[in-house]
């Protein structure tokens, strides 16, 4: 009979834990799952029972007793235990870290789980609304009115006012409202009826439909603005007519807003969300109503890959080659190649759309692992934009625009329609310099410049997080005029007003979107018949529609022509098509604007003449070539530390260890692309396989013996197994 627990608890060693069931509990009548609360070293953490055993292989003296079986039932469900132990051994990391990973917060620590009861506000019934002074038309009045007929959930409320959460706030803090719950509401079963749909939709549609209930990964490649979301949704309701539950993957907590709306608004369903943005309350109570089958469809950002799904149908991952699906500190996992995982376990088709697939997903489709289906065309009038390519060599400049840009703008603005200046750097600008003597102001813990963000009058580095002062004089010499060189969103934002005034002027970065449902709000904020500029960065890249937004201008294409990252044309190519995919979306004819020193470059030609397609296949040659991803495999062993010594000695041991092995190429050790960062010295290594069963088979032995290794505790590291980012 089990005697022993075997318990993978949240500490970064790989190994799990024995341990004796709690008092008056049979090991065995303890599923794999289920949360016990366990003594370790001198804290309580909270593990994960992934099994049991007759005995231990530690002194039965020794066995410490579990102190309180948290969970009745398994939390985590057989396959979600399974696809998390094959992560854990896939990406080389702690199983007990990995569990714990795909718990909200609120369930990894001791206490209740928190009511099934949905979270609502209600008006204070002891507050009188005569003689309010609630500014008419205000979001605060508005949502007070809202509540007169009763209290709404917090979902009710997404669907009736967006960004209703600030009002909230400021009516709870006069007192006026409180928070509640109310038993949960079986939404409406209406539905709204959507756009006629295309043959290419109807047939994508069929064919995917035919693979419910069967794992099959299927492709579909549609043109910025073909209707992707109308295929997900009508799969989606045809998932839930069979009683099953779809998973949504969508790349940020931007786009999330708008698709929840939309969802909401056409299917029959209880729709929950996860995603950071979500309160520790929020997120358990969507978990725990995915574990219990009550959430018909899940859609969240990466970590939503980890929702139990307790009646699986149908798993779809939105913008599939966004580098935002790969967790880039602790545990670097891919959220879509965990959800394909994910799908063979359950036995689901995984649909991964995109207008630009990255090269790994068409490396897959190319040797027929992968079923691909296109849309190629806008429906109705819809078109896409013509290109248009700015030569800045020998040009005047004024702000970074040249002369027919700032004419192309014009033009678009007397239309009465609406332009997005596209640039890829918030701040006012990434240099602040002083033309007497030449000094810059840079981070003393990155050796990177500082990037001067005028509005909030700070120096930031945006590789650590460091701040300061803007000084008022030169620290080198004393010289009074210190001067911002290049452009980021905030001088972008401040050129466009000078040159355009009185034109209705937004910015959207990470700076003016950091409130929730901020993004949401500003597009909001936008009235679509009048003539407006938006500026931006990546954020607008993706899924956003604004039908009066006919030209798109990008300020600076050249960054990514020429990097030392063997990724960067491909993620150029994806960007400017994301971002040409915003112009002319509607009825209205599209442009899209490229300024750039190198017109004549093979990718801008590409692109603009034949399309993400032809690019995507020049790349592929390229990296086979090459002997690159997705041709290769890699995994990088990354190491930082004080001082360069230690670093460099983990290093060399770790080549050591690995002993030349047999179809495994070794590059380095050398400095990372970033020497240096946040005050540590940073090295790496680099290993290459042109067979991914032969690099995995390395990777266990060769990690465990690295743990043991003295040098090891010397420096911090870490292995990213098919890392994106090489820095």
């Amino acid at each position: 009979m089990p005697a022993v627990l075997r318990v993978a608890v949240p500490v970064p060693l790989a190994q799990v834990f024995d341990y004796l069931a709690p008092d008056g509990i049979e090991a065995d009548a303890i599923a794999p799952g289920c949360r016990v609360a366990v003594p370790f070293g001198r804290s309580q953490r909270v593990g994960v029972v992934v099994g049991s055993a007759s005995d231990s292989a530690v002194d039965a003296r020794r066995l410490k007793r579990a102190t309180k079986l948290l969970d009745a039932q398994p939390l985590i469900s057989s396959e979600l235990c399974a696809s998390l132990a094959w992560a854990a051994r896939y990406y080389q990391h702690p199983l007990g870290e990995v569990l714990e990973s795909a718990l909200p917060v609120g369930l990894r620590q001791v206490k209740p789980l928190p009511s099934s009861a949905a979270p609502a506000l209600i008006r204070n019934a002891a507050i009188e609304a005569e003689g309010l002074t609630l500014r008419a038309g205000s979001k605060v009045a508005t949502l007070f009115d809202l509540l007169a007929r009763g209290p709404l959930t917090f979902t009710e409320l997404d669907t009736r006012l967006a960004g209703w959460r600030g009002a909230a706030a400021r009516l709870r803090k006069r007192g006026l409202i409180a928070i509640t719950e109310l038993a949960l509401r079986t939404p409406p079963r209406t539905r709204i009826a959507g756009p006629p749909l295309s043959g290419e939709q109807t047939d994508a549609i069929a064919q995917v439909a035919a693979q419910l209930g069967t794992f099959a990964p299927v492709l579909l490649e549609g043109i910025t603005g073909s209707g992707k979301t109308e295929v997900y949704l009508a799969l989606i309701e045809q998932v839930i007519a069979r009683g099953e539950q779809a998973l949504v993957l969508v790349p940020e907590i931007g786009l999330t807003p708008q698709a929840l709306r939309r969802f909401r608004e056409r299917l029959p369903a209880r729709i929950e969300v996860l995603h950071s943005g979500l309160s520790e309350g929020e997120r358990t109570r969507a978990w725990l109503a995915a574990a219990r089958g009550e959430a018909d469809v899940v859609l969240g950002t990466r970590s939503a890959v980890f929702a139990p799904l307790t009646r699986a149908g149908l798993i779809i991952i939105d913008e599939e080659h966004d580098g935002s699906y790969k967790q880039q500190e602790g545990w670097r996992y891919s959220a879509r190649d965990l959800a394909l995982v994910r799908g063979k376990a359950l036995e689901v088709p995984v649909l991964l759309g995109s207008a630009t697939p990255s090269l790994e997903t068409l490396a897959n489709v190319e040797a027929g692992r992968y079923r691909k289906l296109h849309l190629s065309a806008r429906p109705g009038a819809a078109r896409l934009p013509d290109f248009h390519c700015v030569d800045l060599r020998g040009k005047p400049l004024r702000h970074g625009l040249a002369t027919a840009t700032i004419a192309a703008l014009r033009a678009c603005i007397a239309r009465g329609e609406q332009a997005l200046v596209f640039r890829n750097r918030r701040g006012y600008a990434p240099v602040l310099t002083c033309h007497s003597c030449g000094w810059h102001a840079s981070c003393a813990r990155c050796d990177k410049p500082l990037t001067w963000h005028r509005g909030v009058a700070r120096l930031r580095c945006h590789h650590c997080g460091a701040e300061q002062r803007v000084p008022a004089q030169c620290p080198q010499c004393s010289n009074d005029h210190l001067a911002p060189q290049g452009l980021g969103t905030e001088r972008l934002e401040e050129s466009l007003a000078e040159i355009f005034p009185g034109v209705p002027l937004l910015r959207i970065d990470r700076e003016t979107t950091r409130r929730k449902n901020a993004l949401d709000d500003l597009l909001g904020s936008l009235d679509p018949e009048r003539a407006a500029l938006i500026v931006g960065t990546q954020m607008l890249a993706k899924g956003h529609d604004l039908p009066n937004l006919t030209l798109v201008v990008i300020v600076d294409v050249d960054g990514g022509l020429y990097s030392v990252d063997f990724r960067a044309e491909e993620r150029l190519a994806q960007l400017v098509v994301q971002v040409a995919g915003r112009a002319g979306r509607a009825r209205k004819p599209g442009a899209v604007w490229l300024q750039t020193h190198h017109p004549e470059h093979p990718l801008l030609q590409t692109l603009m003449h034949h399309g993400y397609a032809a690019a995507a296949q020049r790349l592929l040659l390229e990296r086979r070539a090459a002997g690159l991803p997705p041709y290769a495999h890699l995994a990088l062993l990354r190491a930082d530390a004080k001082s360069q010594t230690p670093v460099d000695d983990f290093l060399q041991a770790a080549v050591a260890l690995a002993a030349q092995p047999d179809g495994i190429a070794l590059l380095g050790p050398m400095p990372a692309p970033m020497p240096r960062r946040a005050g540590l010295q940073r090295g790496q290594l680099l290993l290459s396989a042109d067979e991914r069963a032969r690099l995995h088979a390395f990777l266990p032995d060769w990690v465990a013996r690295l743990r043991a290794q003295p040098q090891a505790r010397r420096v911090r590291w870490s292995l990213d197994v098919d890392p994106l980012d090489l820095y």
